[in-house]
């Protein structure tokens, strides 16, 4: 390729990394914002985490069209192909960080006035510390394509769905224990369930980055703590 062929498609490359730094950026904040509104009771905070996720989804298409349009122009090979299709997987998995995270502002809106046991908020905001950590790691694992940093994130996973057995567990206690808790614990239970799962997706970015940097899919069965299930529930 000529020298101008190769600087328009690095150009084309690092806008596409620009626009997954800049998802990034707004999944942490609304994870962040949600949580917060969560602890305070913030309704407004809540609301802007609603909004702030028109330009996540915004910017998904948005690397999604640069992503075909560089490969149609420029056909790319190995890692560069790579690098595309990274983005796209990537961009994928944060729409739907940003889209969990905008059901907790909702559930949020839902219990603002309700009975709220700190104990148990104090609970949910523990797994989100463990959360926004791994997802600020994988981030920085993209950026630098570390993959130690991202393997790192990937067998963290464990402690969050543990964590989340645990609240779970407490939760269904406070609402056998007293029926006025039902609705508010129901509502928690959901925004503690969409934190996990944002767990997950940082662990499919971390599988994402894997592929990025070594040109294979990880085969390695992802690990997983989660008792939330019936059966172990029982148990």
């Amino acid at each position: 390729m000529s020298d101008h062929i190769v600087k328009s498609f690095d150009s084309d490359l690092e806008s596409l990394r620009s626009a997954i730094a800049e998802m990034g950026g707004i999944a942490e904040k609304q994870l962040g914002d949600a949580v917060t509104a969560l602890v305070r009771r913030d309704a407004v905070l809540a609301q802007g985490v609603i909004k702030a996720d028109l330009r996540l989804d915004a910017l998904q298409r948005e690397i999604e069209e640069r992503a075909i349009l560089t490969i149609a122009r420029r056909q790319p090979l190995a890692i560069d192909l790579r690098e595309i299709v990274s983005a796209i997987r990537i961009s994928g998995d944060l729409e739907r960080i940003g889209d969990m995270s905008k059901n907790c502002g909702k559930r949020v809106l839902a219990i603002a006035d309700g009975f709220q046991a700190q104990k148990i908020v104090i609970g949910v905001q523990s797994i989100s510390d463990l959360v926004m950590g791994q997802l600020k790691d994988v981030l920085d694992a993209y950026a630098g394509h570390d993959l130690d940093k991202a393997m790192d994130v990937w067998h963290r996973d464990e402690a969050i769905d543990a964590l989340y057995t645990s609240l779970f567990r407490e939760l269904l206690t406070y609402m056998m224990e007293d029926p006025r808790n039902i609705s508010f614990c129901a509502h928690l239970l959901f925004v503690a369930k969409n934190v996990e799962r944002i767990g997950d997706h940082t662990t499919n970015i971390a599988e994402t980055i894997h592929y990025l940097v070594t040109g294979r899919a990880l085969d390695t069965e992802r690990p997983k703590d989660d008792r939330t299930t019936a059966p172990t529930i029982a148990a």
